[in-house]
């Protein structure tokens, strides 16, 4: 039986949704994007100014940004490629929203990210606790740069 591949991405600056895209097509995989009700400006994601909305929300974990829509057909699919930008060491919060709106009972939930320094940090077990026990979440790789259309299909073989 074929398996149904959905590549959902939340990209804030664009890098993320740059690397999800080449993702989707080296997996044959739909594609999402996660967006917020509320887009991000520059001044948002400045991480330096302590006030910033991305500084204030990752301050607190348990902040949910609102999406601009819940209208993914997460049950269509048997996988799922989570990718976002690591932010203070784990995921945006409004992933925590996307993952909490759905239910992925059954999922297989591969994460992949972009970083501008770190890895994955604790992001898998943050990410853990708003799915369901019946899904599995497994640290996929950084997709930093430009990872060639060959060595993603390679990847995506492996999960």
């Amino acid at each position: 039986m074929a398996t149904k591949t959905l590549v959902a991405y939340f990209s804030a600056s664009g890098v993320t949704g740059r690397a999800a895209k080449a993702l989707a097509a080296a997996a044959d995989a739909d594609l999402y994007e996660i967006r917020p009700a509320v887009p991000y400006t520059a001044a948002d994601l400045d991480w330096r100014n302590k006030r910033s909305r991305s500084s204030v929300e990752m301050n607190d974990l348990s902040s949910r940004p609102a999406l601009a829509d819940t209208d993914a057909d997460i049950a269509a699919y048997d996988t799922v490629f989570l990718g976002f930008p690591i932010w203070w060491g784990v995921a945006p919060t409004v992933v925590c929203t996307f993952l909490e709106s759905y239910d992925f009972s059954g999922k297989k939930i591969v994460l992949f990210a972009t970083s501008g320094g770190s890895g994955f940090g604790r992001t898998a077990d943050v990410l853990k606790k708003s799915v369901s026990p019946e899904a599995t979440v497994v640290t996929g790789k950084l997709l930093n740069g430009s990872t060639s259309a060959s060595a993603l299909k390679r990847w995506v073989e492996t999960v």
